[in-house]
């Protein structure tokens, strides 16, 4: 599967303009974090780009685990497909066991962070910086939705907490017309 196939899935399940751009956000951050530790930026940036393609059709017990199936049938691989279930694991019960998943489980929290972190100013992520963002981080009623353990599971993958952000808002900002931040 290529980019251009992947968005044209992504736009037959997925019809909230908020998450495709979560999960844009995703995928520039996962090909951040995968160019990084020599991974396969493609393989990882589809599974940032594709990783809620269930979202709207499923409960929140059953996330992640039918998009999972439906891509494993399009060609992922078993890692991806893999990733893509233990993003939820808190809900499926599938234990992150794979650099990749890992680094799913802490990038899909931590894109919800920053982007919460830009709605609130007036020129979203154009001025936006690790500090603040590590800030808001702190402040628990923030983006209550984004969970911080996850965010700070950064560190099972090589990272402290304000390399991992400072990566992560960087690829963002890498993105930030399609992102309309």
């Amino acid at each position: 599967m290529n980019r251009d196939q992947a968005l044209s899935l992504l736009e037959q399940h997925i019809k909230n303009q908020n998450l495709i751009k979560h999960m844009l956000a995703t995928e520039a951050v996962m090909k951040a974090v995968a160019r990084e530790k020599g991974e396969n930026e493609e393989q990882w940036g589809l599974v940032g780009l594709l990783h809620d393609l269930d979202a709207e059709e499923t409960t929140p017990q059953e996330h992640a685990l039918r998009g999972a199936e439906i891509l494993e049938g399009l060609g992922f691989t078993p890692e991806m497909a893999h990733a893509v279930r233990a993003h939820n694991g808190e809900n499926n019960g599938e234990e992150a066991r794979t650099l990749m998943a890992k680094a799913l489980r802490a990038v899909d929290q931590l894109t919800g962070l920053i982007i919460a972190s830009a709605l609130v100013r007036p020129d979203k992520l154009a001025t936006l910086t690790a500090d603040s963002v590590l800030k808001r981080f702190k402040e628990k009623r923030f983006a209550a939705g984004a969970n911080r353990e996850q965010i700070a599971s950064c560190t099972e993958i090589g990272y402290d907490l304000e390399s991992f952000v400072r990566l992560g808002l960087d690829a963002m900002k890498s993105i930030r017309e399609e992102l309309g931040l």
